[in-house]
């Protein structure tokens, strides 16, 4: 870990720059080449039309997000050398709080977030560029305006300004951020239908309710949970059924 902190600490800005666009895109291409593979395994269980062809603006759309993510990175690399960003070398439970607080945390920061992106200024501004492709493909997920994508970022870094996490909290929140992402954009639905019978993974998102926000944007603003949904009364109706396209 000292080995990984001074590296981090001398380390010329700019070879870590790369380093973080390098990170980025293996990420994308890991999350796009695993989305693909649960597009294929889930293909009967469609809760979305299948995705139109792909389009230049689609990638151009992407890349600029993934150049986002790396910048944010390298944001957060900066924030830390100046001491405004610290965190914890702890494991075990803490890591396990950690995860959990940061989770918690930023479901309802981006459930706030994403209600006033639904304002319709702000939706026609930048959030609508988002819903331009309600019939997704595991790319949707890194498809959005810039503004928006570095909405995102700024709040992340904003919560670790404030909350010092372990690292490995920090890795396990961001790992499970990519993951429930893909989930909401795959356009396909990985989870049993009898999980919304058990009491504590009916309160978890899916691919079913992210894509009722698509079909209704009055309803379903949650991220990770259905939490703040059900507390502020946007929780769709009547759960979404698997639809068959």
């Amino acid at each position: 870990m000292k080995s990984i902190i001074h590296f981090l600490h001398d380390t010329p800005v700019w070879m870590l720059a790369i380093g973080f666009l390098l990170e980025n895109l293996l990420i994308a291409g890991l999350t796009v080449l695993v989305g693909g593979g649960l597009v294929r395994i889930y293909s009967a269980r469609r809760v979305t039309e299948v995705a139109p062809p792909l389009t230049s603006l689609e990638m151009r759309l992407a890349s600029t997000t993934v150049l986002l993510n790396s910048l944010v990175t390298l944001g957060g690399l900066l924030l830390w050398r100046e001491g405004l960003i610290q965190f914890r070398a702890e494991i075990g439970w803490a890591m396990i709080v950690d995860f959990f607080v940061l989770v918690i945390v930023m479901d309802a920061a981006m459930y706030v977030l994403h209600r006033l992106a639904h304002i319709p200024l702000f939706f026609k501004m930048v959030h609508r560029t988002h819903h331009l492709y309600d019939n997704p493909r595991p790319l949707t997920l890194f498809v959005m305006n810039p503004i928006e994508a570095l909405s995102f970022g700024l709040l992340w870094l904003a919560l670790l300004c404030v909350y010092d996490a372990t690292w490995l909290g920090m890795a396990l929140y961001l790992a499970f951020n990519v993951a429930f992402g893909l989930i909401g954009h795959i356009g396909v639905e990985p989870f049993p239908d009898r999980w919304k019978d058990i009491p504590i993974l009916k309160y978890i998102s899916t691919s079913s309710f992210h894509a009722g926000h698509h079909q209704d944007g009055a309803h379903n603003f949650g991220f990770y949970t259905l939490i703040w949904d059900r507390m502020f009364g946007t929780l769709e109706p009547q759960d979404t059924p698997l639809q068959k396209f």
